[in-house]
């Protein structure tokens, strides 16, 4: 793993934290007042018991939020209560952080003493069990995606997320810097958290308390939204190139026709890399720029290296035969 690359962490959020967050979209109310909310969730996999609550809980995972539908709640009233109250006791024993009826549905008495013996909290939502998973799933895939810290600069050119790295005082500030100038957004400098999202995607943003500062050596810390305004800066942008800076080393073979793209992987997803050298007179900033426009192309479907190769080698066809 590159220098200044910290190992992926496991993401948690904390019940407090979900009812902060969710509490008036979803209308969230707790049911078990005397039951401490301080516990910690770390499966986003939030869905409702299913088998477990039928009795086969086999293959039930420990630590995941459950959800109570209508479903749930008249099969639970269709049992004697004693059958209920022994798979309640059973469920909440595969350490559940919190469990969740929708549609304001009323919950009968011994569903929560069994969920006060196990100490798990109760909450209620208004909204339907429909409108309660879109709103919640987003949120804890995010909250809970896996991270991992990368020493460089991450802006947005054309809509296009690079990632800047290299070693420190290659440039990476200046050149992002020289980028907002001309227009383009800057998003995190120096420490940038990447979050891994779905299967493919990777998301990068700066640190709450960095927000869009930037070190220039020579001058200091400087504010990028105080002094470019609020257009020069973004909250996150999806990390689709990494721009590797590196000093010219004349000893080291640098791509020059494009043909062979070079890829890195971060949180298991492999990300197109573009390698630049640096010498005295060389546009960083304009190469920048052409790096995002390239990459725009190659999305579209035109692969400017290879198109030229196949026109020279039909050339070079034509004229052989």
């Amino acid at each position: 793993m590159r220098p200044g690359t910290a190992q992926p962490v496991a993401q948690t959020v904390r019940i407090p934290e979900i009812l902060k967050a969710k509490a008036e979209i979803l209308g969230l109310e707790v049911l078990t007042e005397d039951v401490s909310l301080d516990r910690v969730a770390a499966d986003p996999d939030i869905t409702s018991p299913g088998l477990a609550l039928a009795g086969y809980t086999v293959r039930t995972p420990r630590g995941r939020m459950w959800v109570f539908g209508e479903t749930e709640m008249t099969y639970l009233q269709a049992l004697p209560e004693d059958t209920a109250r022994e798979r309640l006791r059973t469920l909440f024993s595969f350490d559940v952080p919190a469990a969740f009826v929708t549609k304001g549905q009323e919950v009968p008495a011994y569903f929560l003493e069994e969920a006060r013996a196990a100490g798990v909290p109760v909450l209620r939502s208004s909204r339907t069990t429909k409108y309660f998973y879109e709103r919640i799933k987003p949120y804890l895939e995010a909250a809970m995606a896996p991270s991992i810290t990368v020493h460089g600069s991450l802006a947005d050119v054309y809509g296009v997320g690079l990632l800047f790295v290299g070693e420190s005082g290659v440039g990476k500030s200046e050149c992002v810097l020289d980028l907002v100038e001309r227009g383009h957004r800057l998003v995190a400098d120096d420490l940038v958290i990447v979050s891994k999202r779905g299967n493919d995607v990777l998301i990068g943003r700066g640190h709450e308390l960095q927000k869009h500062h930037m070190e220039i050596r020579g001058i200091g810390i400087i504010d990028i939204s105080a002094l470019f305004g609020v257009r020069a800066i973004r909250q996150q942008k999806r990390i689709e190139v990494i721009v590797s800076l590196e000093l010219w080393d004349q000893h080291r073979d640098y791509s020059r026709t494009g043909l062979d793209d070079e890829h890195e992987e971060l949180l298991g997803i492999q990300i197109p890399k573009v390698t630049v050298p640096l010498n005295p007179g060389k546009n960083i900033t304009v190469i920048s720029e052409v790096v995002a426009m390239n990459h725009l192309l190659k999305y579209s479907g035109i692969h400017s290296a290879r198109a030229f190769d196949e026109k020279l080698k039909r050339y070079l066809e034509q004229d052989y035969e």
